[in-house]
């Protein structure tokens, strides 16, 4: 007989018929003559429930089922005689695929802290919020694709192992072969990198974007999504060492023609995971109504489905970085010294000035534009006033920036100059600025951090339990 997937048997209103589910147990419970079973199997947040006549099973294997060991049922499909579900399986073979040995399995049916999650990441996708964070992951990262191939991009590998760092920051992990303790060194005492694997410095990625400039000059619209890795020493609830980026980049757009796309995007992704992922976002609605009761009224979360359709039927106030430091200047907060960081033009603007302007002021997403040249990278395009960049961060609710973007300089002299200026190596890029010396063209993209999404997606608090294994300062478990 095949297996069916419990999502499909839950479906099924075909009473009578005989299936085969496979699965790892949640629960067990009952009286010494019949055993009721939650089972699942990772394909929907609903457990199928196994009803179990004791008197026609061997008394060890009923032992031996405890929570998280993995069986195998065949058995009848019936009517439901509990709330909850429609069918309920009443087995008539079970095998036990594998045990769990309840003294050392260490999730339980119980509630569990995250960070004791977080120790156990290994397992934690058996649990319910856990199954429900991944499956939206995966339905995201599909719906991304989906979204560019019916828009026409085309899905561009950028490299993971570079010689360049495309924002400048200098953040980044060295790759290399040669011997730690005894690396090969020229006549002046430094490491001679011609003779690692490269025969020059390399580094991890923090960013497609600069490779993916070069594919959008050829062939009109193209978009990454892929690991990148940022040595920042940060533990904090938005930071990971290693995190996905998807990073469009589109020939012959001009800065209103991202800030369209980013806008259609976001909401696409957010009406496609209301649309598919309801089950899961319900229970994680539910999660976080739990986790908060007991918060004052001005301190909650906005109920997560709300948020997500608000943000999905909102059009996103556009507004310029100066607007946003006036704005900020005449609030109540900064009046009151409320802000923790200084509010004056060409400061970068903090999470709590975002998130004002987002929650309090406009009560909607906001795209901010025309940042000061000075706190943006050289790539961006400059402006005719000499002091700003074509520059534009997409605000959400709760989270603040969540895209980052910009037109990019397609003018050679000026983008060289602004190399100089940043002490960017003009030498060493000479590949990226081969494309403003041989048919340049206006050109945009942006960057968008998957996690930092599935976070406001999810409504989970830490970015740590929105990626599989987080890699963090001090821990590359698992």
């Amino acid at each position: 007989m095949k297996r069916e997937k419990i999502i499909e048997v839950l479906k099924s209103n075909e009473t009578g018929k005989t299936v085969l589910v496979k699965g790892w147990v949640r629960t067990k419970r009952g009286s010494k003559n019949i055993n009721f079973i939650a089972l699942n199997d990772g394909s929907t947040i609903h457990n199928l429930q196994i009803v179990v006549e004791v008197e026609n099973f061997n008394d060890k294997l009923l032992r031996n089922i405890t929570t998280g060991a993995a069986l195998s049922v065949s058995g009848e499909l019936t009517q439901s005689q509990g709330s909850g579900q429609n069918v309920e399986l009443r087995a008539q073979e079970i095998e036990l695929l594998g045990g769990a040995d309840p003294d050392k399995y260490p999730i339980q049916p119980k509630r569990h802290t995250l960070e004791f999650l977080r120790e156990n990441a290994h397992l934690r996708f058996r649990t319910n919020t856990f199954g429900a964070v991944f499956r939206i992951r995966h339905a995201m990262a599909f719906a991304i694709h989906k979204y560019f191939n019916e828009k026409g991009f085309y899905y561009m590998h950028t490299p993971i192992i570079t010689a360049s760092d495309a924002e400048g920051a200098g953040q980044m992990f060295r790759v290399s072969t040669l011997d730690p303790v005894n690396p090969p060194t020229t006549e002046e005492g430094e490491i001679d990198y011609t003779r690692d694997f490269f025969g020059k410095p390399a580094n991890l990625t923090v960013s497609g974007q600069l490779e993916g400039e070069l594919g959008a000059m050829a062939l009109g619209e193209i978009y990454t999504f892929g690991p990148t890795f940022r040595a920042e020493n940060s533990n904090t609830t938005r930071h990971l060492a290693e995190f996905w980026m998807i990073e469009p980049e589109m020939a012959f757009y001009d800065l209103t023609d991202n800030m369209d796309l980013a806008e259609d995007f976001l909401k696409s992704l957010i009406r496609y995971a209301l649309d598919n992922c309801m089950d899961d976002l319900q229970f994680l609605a539910n999660r976080l109504r739990e986790e908060e009761k007991n918060k004052p009224q001005d301190q909650r979360s906005m109920e997560l489905i709300e948020k997500l359709e608000s943000v999905a039927g909102s059009d996103f106030v556009r507004c310029t970085y100066t607007e946003a430091i006036e704005i900020l200047k005449r609030s109540k907060p900064y009046k009151k010294k409320k802000f923790q960081f200084p509010v004056d033009w060409g400061v970068d603007l903090q999470s709590e000035h975002e998130r004002f302007l987002v929650e309090k002021h406009f009560k909607r997403p906001v795209i901010l534009i025309n940042y000061p040249k000075e706190i943006k990278a050289f790539y961006m395009k400059q402006n005719d006033d000499n002091k700003t960049v074509g520059a534009m961060d997409v605000l959400f609710p709760q989270i603040g920036e969540i895209i980052g973007g910009s037109q990019r300089e397609e003018d050679y002299n000026k983008l060289v100059t602004r190399m100089k200026e940043m002490d960017i190596p003009v030498e060493e890029m000479w590949w990226y600025l081969d494309t403003r010396r041989f048919g340049s063209a206006p050109h945009s993209g942006f960057g968008l951090g998957f996690e930092r999404f599935i976070l406001f997606v999810t409504g989970m608090g830490n970015i740590r339990d929105v990626i599989p294994f987080p890699r963090t300062p001090k821990n590359a478990e698992f």
